[in-house]
């Protein structure tokens, strides 16, 4: 696919998702007009969004004969980005963040809701609440456009594609809740501990579903054999983590005007990345105290965040962090140029690859 093309199919599959997310409000309309907001702030998140991983999924599905545009590619897509806003949602209202491709998260845009509407109770109660709500039925939406891709193909396509979407939907699930461990885990004295753990949260909770699980169900749902899903599991698990990690440092590092959030959200967050826990292997013991008293403060201000990104950066952790989405990214390279993907496919997966390490937001 040239860029056009992915122009084409980002555009389709956006269509799908809006079309899909207000058929699903028309259909309960009828519950009254309390559920509107739910829907309101369903549409207002879903109409953002880079569409990265429908484009691997197409990837993944052209490449093994899958007719571009078809229903089952688009399905596929607007099911992965239902699905991804899902866990936005869920994400940002157990990481307390208080926006989301620069506007307010879901939690609290429902909680605004609950004020404009002069509801009693308190808001953010009522906010958090509705966010639970909006993530479930998210995935309720995703399920069901997955269900249609599924049906789309049938057999051994829709059987080995579905093991995928289990596992991706599984994984993501028990990677969040490993984050959510890791934020609340002591400093170990061994900072190696600490630093395996965060490779794993990468691994769960983003890495194979951002890149390596659209890029194999696509294929998997073309009637790629299992040999075939084997190598794209090698060239779209190193791609992904190089990608997590590239949203670390701009979750400390990012320019806020491009990232939709504010500076050093992640520091205040208390994000236990692989780059913070490589400071904690590097820094001196002035750095790793700082580390282990500001880190995961809501009340962190310019000069805290500042001071923080010194201890990253003095430490050689933001540069051993580049060195590291380097390596993953040519290791995904290498393993694509045996894959044995149709140049075409194989051009736009390293087209990808490269707009997902070298973004700004």
């Amino acid at each position: 696919m040239r860029e056009e093309a992915v122009g084409r199919l980002r555009q389709r599959v956006s269509e799908d998702v809006l079309a899909t997310w207000d058929g699903l409000a028309r259909t309960y309309s009828s519950l009254g007009p309390e559920a509107a907001a739910l829907f309101e702030v369903g549409a207002d998140l879903l109409a953002g969004g880079k569409r990265l991983r429908a484009a691997f999924a197409a990837a993944g599905w052209r490449s093994h004969g899958g007719e571009p545009l078809a229903a089952p590619e688009i399905t596929l897509g607007t099911g992965l980005e239902l699905f991804q806003v899902a866990a936005l949602v869920h994400d940002d209202l157990m990481d307390g963040s208080l926006t989301r491709r620069g506007r307010p998260a879901a939690h609290r845009q429902l909680a605004q809701r609950h004020d404009d509407d002069g509801l009693v109770g308190g808001a953010d109660r009522f906010g958090d609440a509705g966010a639970i709500l909006l993530g479930d039925l998210l995935l309720v939406s995703a399920t069901a456009s997955f269900a249609a891709a599924l049906d789309g193909v049938g057999g051994r396509e829709a059987a080995r594609a579905r093991a995928v979407l289990e596992d991706m939907m599984t994984e993501v699930t028990v990677g969040q809740f490993l984050d959510v461990y890791a934020q609340s885990a002591a400093w170990d004295d061994d900072p190696s501990v600490d630093l395996d753990r965060a490779r794993r949260v990468i691994r769960a909770k983003s890495a194979r579903y951002s890149v390596e699980h659209p890029l194999v169900v696509g294929a998997a749902l073309a009637g790629a054999d299992d040999d075939a899903l084997a190598r794209l599991r090698a060239v779209g698990l190193p791609i992904g983590e190089a990608f997590q990690l590239r949203d670390d440092v701009l979750g400390v590092f990012g320019d806020p005007a491009t990232t939709g959030k504010p500076a050093g959200d992640d520091l205040r967050e208390g994000k236990r990345t692989v780059l913070v826990a490589l400071a904690m292997t590097r820094a001196d013991e002035t750095g790793r105290a700082l580390l282990r008293d500001r880190l995961g403060r809501a009340d962190l201000d310019d000069g805290d965040v500042a001071r923080l990104r010194e201890v990253l950066t003095s430490s050689g952790a933001l540069e051993a962090v580049e060195e590291l989405i380097e390596e993953r990214y040519r290791a995904g390279l290498a393993a694509l140029d045996v894959s044995g993907l149709p140049p075409a496919e194989r051009d736009l997966v390293a087209a990808l690859a490269r707009a997902a390490i070298e973004r700004d937001a």
